[in-house]
């Protein structure tokens, strides 16, 4: 994947059309507390350690959010 502005992208939520989809990058010159960067499609940002995304993800794999989903 090509880095953007330094940014590493890993995904992009949605992708199926141009409005500014949700996209998950690692900044790999921020502090460790703030290395894992989540973009909404409103300009907004969320940066967190790799350990908080790994908690995240442990989460969600343990289906601790899928009642977002069906709200």
């Amino acid at each position: 994947m090509n880095e953007i502005n330094g940014l590493e992208p890993l995904v992009t939520f949605c992708g199926e059309c141009n409005c500014g989809c949700p996209q998950l990058f690692v900044d790999p010159s921020a502090p460790a507390e703030r290395r894992v960067l989540l973009t909404d499609d409103f300009g907004q940002r969320v940066q967190m350690s790799a350990d908080q995304f790994s908690s995240l993800v442990a989460e969600a794999k343990a289906g601790k959010l899928d009642g977002i989903v069906t709200a």
